[in-house]
């Protein structure tokens, strides 16, 4: 199967006994929250297969999983190092005023004086809040390669627009 958007949730670590069992490293919030989402898609960029989990558990501080249909150590040794993901779609709907990271990176930001700031490249999490990292355009006028804009909504950011691509950003052009 190929999905072209889809979203990573996790990977698949070493294989768990002898019946197909296999470790499971999971990037959601919570970690069992990976199991909440099913189908999986199992698989590397471009090329995804959708599997069904059939039992998972705790097991010492991290989590083991099987995948239906699969009682073999060495059928699952196969699945070591691949990636798990769903489709986009069964991401639940945020309101209006909440993104996914993955909705912020790659849109142009700007600032309210209408400079162009650069592009998102990618989101830090730090303790006190995420961090917009705009990777600055080759000619930026104040020669800067990177700029790190705090996402606080109400302070910083003072607008996005996934239609127009555009975050609007109350933050000096160079700082």
């Amino acid at each position: 199967m190929s999905d072209n958007n889809p979203v990573i949730l996790g990977t698949i670590g070493a294989v768990y006994g002898i019946k197909g069992w296999l470790k499971i490293n999971s990037f959601t919030d919570q970690p069992e929250g990976i199991f909440e989402y099913q189908p999986w898609l199992v698989g590397q960029e471009g090329n995804w297969q959708p599997m069904e989990v059939a039992q998972w558990r705790w097991h010492n501080k991290g989590l083991i999983a099987k995948f239906a249909n699969m009682d073999d150590r060495d059928a699952a040794q196969l699945l070591v190092g691949r990636k798990l993901a769903i489709a986009a779609d069964q991401l639940p709907q945020l309101p209006d005023d909440e993104f996914y990271w993955r909705d912020l990176i790659g849109l142009q930001v700007v600032n309210t004086e209408n400079y162009d700031m650069g592009t998102v490249s990618q989101m830090l999490p730090t303790v006190s809040n995420d961090v917009l990292v705009v990777t600055a355009n080759s000619n930026d006028a104040f020669g800067k390669r990177e700029r790190l804009i705090p996402f606080i909504q109400s302070q910083y950011v003072v607008a996005v627009d996934r239609d127009a691509k555009r975050i609007t950003v109350d933050w000096p052009a160079d700082f």
